[in-house]
């Protein structure tokens, strides 16, 4: 079993776009695509982990979804890097509270790492989750991972849930850094 990086997708990899619905809208991040390079270079598996709210209020397809997929992956290539799965909960929250787990495949629930590790044999004590809100951080805690929050997308609004974060990062990039160096401590 090997140890994961999941990473969230809005906010973490491309830029935040509300209800992202058009390929033509995914900007990588700054940083993003070496990040993700260096994580899969050190032997980290990286998985994409992103709620799709838009899927479930009607206004993306799954076929939709995957055309915005494909877009990152493409623009990810540009640098080298790739994820080696996407995993994403297409239901719409009922709830406003982002720390309630409404459904298990949604974040905070810990589902869609749970099920990734178990299709690809993977060690959620030695993972982590990375993300820019508190339901990203509590997925990764419920599933028994460590968290880094980055304060790209949404990061800086979530600056007060710390307290589930193993790791403070400006970005990607430096949340990667912060991974690698755990390994060495």
């Amino acid at each position: 079993m090997r140890p994961a990086a999941f990473l969230d997708r809005d906010g973490t990899i491309v830029e935040l776009v509300h209800h992202l619905k058009d390929p033509a809208d995914i900007r990588l991040i700054d940083g993003a695509g070496p990040a993700i390079a260096r994580l899969r270079d050190a032997g980290w598996c990286v998985v994409v982990v992103t709620n799709q709210s838009v899927i479930g209020r009607g206004k993306l397809s799954e076929a939709g979804l995957e055309d915005i997929h494909a877009e990152m992956r493409r623009q990810l290539a540009r640098h080298g890097a790739d994820v080696d799965g996407i995993y994403f909960c297409p239901l719409a929250p009922t709830i406003k509270d982002p720390t309630v787990v409404e459904d298990v495949m949604r974040k905070p629930g810990p589902g869609m790492l749970q099920q990734a590790a178990a299709e690809m044999g993977l060690d959620l004590t030695a993972s982590w989750m990375v993300g820019d809100t508190v339901s990203d951080l509590l997925a990764g805690r419920n599933a028994g991972c460590r968290s880094a929050l980055v304060r790209t997308g949404y990061g800086d609004r979530y600056a007060h849930d710390l307290s589930y974060a193993a790791c403070d990062a400006t970005d990607l990039a430096q949340a990667v850094s912060c991974i690698l160096e755990s390994r060495h401590r």
